[in-house]
């Protein structure tokens, strides 16, 4: 049995350890911005896609640039545009004279790590090409289905919609994101800290490889989840859609329509998933509530009356976190 116990303990060790050398690596570049480092790494661990929203000039490329080149899968950036067209970002079919036939040209959503640069530039044919890419992990062309490789990860970029040239997402897409981070701007001893780095220009190094990543997720899978804190993420859920039903008929005429079942299911993972990099084997309510608002915040479809009211998804969502029960 302790011998059991041992080998348990080491195997979770050698799991956890790339994730904080990951982490490590990451901060070497990028200053502050902690809660959004591990968000992002909770992501990573669920197979979950990222969306960073925050105004221009906060380093939201460069720290997906610096996570996916500390990764070190393959890694494309597609620069979003009003232009942009699906073959772009899919790819095509072109005809070869020699053979007489068609040949597949692949674009480059055929990376393991997309970077989707101010994805709200584009317009909506250009969205709803990433829906099978990021929902089933591969992409049609033609007649033929292509796998994409795993992990497959998008990381999205986007300006506040309220900035000249920005589109609003279809809500079938912004589901797709696990998470939706906000990033502000840095703090004064942050900026500070910027200045000072600006002078020095340290190389990333690879801190995990595909194994470790398949371990770790293994790992994180066999996570416990007490039956209670299961039904703690359900109602939590369903308190955005029927607030009445939970002590919070205030909240009713705010929302008009709640989070999805792909929702609960994220927060299931991504409570495993911070459990994990906590060093801990079991959920605690803590867990759940740090990971709530960015998965639930980009879910909810607010009123009029809400907007009217200054009332907005996080404000909600923390009351919601204030009010109900916790097991």
């Amino acid at each position: 049995m302790l011998e059991r116990q041992h080998e348990a303990v080491q195997s979770w060790a050698h799991a956890s350890y790339p994730f904080d050398q990951l982490k490590k690596e990451i901060s070497r570049t990028i200053v502050g911005n902690e809660e959004a480092i591990n968000l992002i790494l909770i992501a990573i661990l669920s197979n979950g896609h990222v969306l960073l929203e925050g105004v221009p000039g906060i380093a939201k490329t460069t720290l997906i640039k610096t996570v996916a080149q500390a990764l070190g899968f393959s890694f494309k950036r597609i620069q979003f545009t009003p232009d942009l067209l699906p073959a772009d970002l899919l790819g095509t079919l072109i005809y070869n004279p020699k053979t007489q036939d068609f040949e597949t040209k692949k674009g480059p959503i055929f990376a393991q790590v997309i970077l989707a640069d101010e994805i709200n530039r584009a317009p909506a044919k250009v969205q709803s090409a990433l829906l099978e890419a990021m929902q089933e992990q591969q992409v049609t062309l033609g007649s033929q289905t292509h796998k994409l490789d795993t992990p497959f990860l998008v990381f999205a970029t986007q300006n506040p919609i309220e900035q000249q040239g920005t589109y609003q997402l279809p809500e079938a897409q912004i589901d797709r994101f696990m998470f939706k981070i906000t990033m502000g701007y840095p703090k004064p001893h942050e900026e500070k800290e910027i200045i000072n780095r600006t002078t020095i220009t340290p190389g990333i190094n690879q801190a995990i490889n595909k194994d470790d990543l398949l371990l770790a997720q293994q790992q994180v899978n066999a996570i416990y989840v007490d039956p209670l804190l299961i039904d703690y993420i359900v109602h939590l859920v369903s308190a955005t859609r029927n607030p009445a039903e939970f002590g919070l008929s205030e909240l009713k005429e705010y929302i008009q329509l709640g989070a999805s079942p792909r929702a609960t299911l994220n927060i299931y993972k991504a409570a495993q998933a911070r459990a994990f990099l906590e060093n801990r084997q079991f959920v605690t309510p803590d867990d759940i509530k740090k990971v709530a608002l960015p998965i639930l915040r980009h879910r909810l479809i607010l009123t009029f009356q809400a907007h009217g009211n200054e009332q907005t998804s996080d404000l909600i969502i923390a009351t919601i976190l204030k009010q109900l029960a916790t097991p």
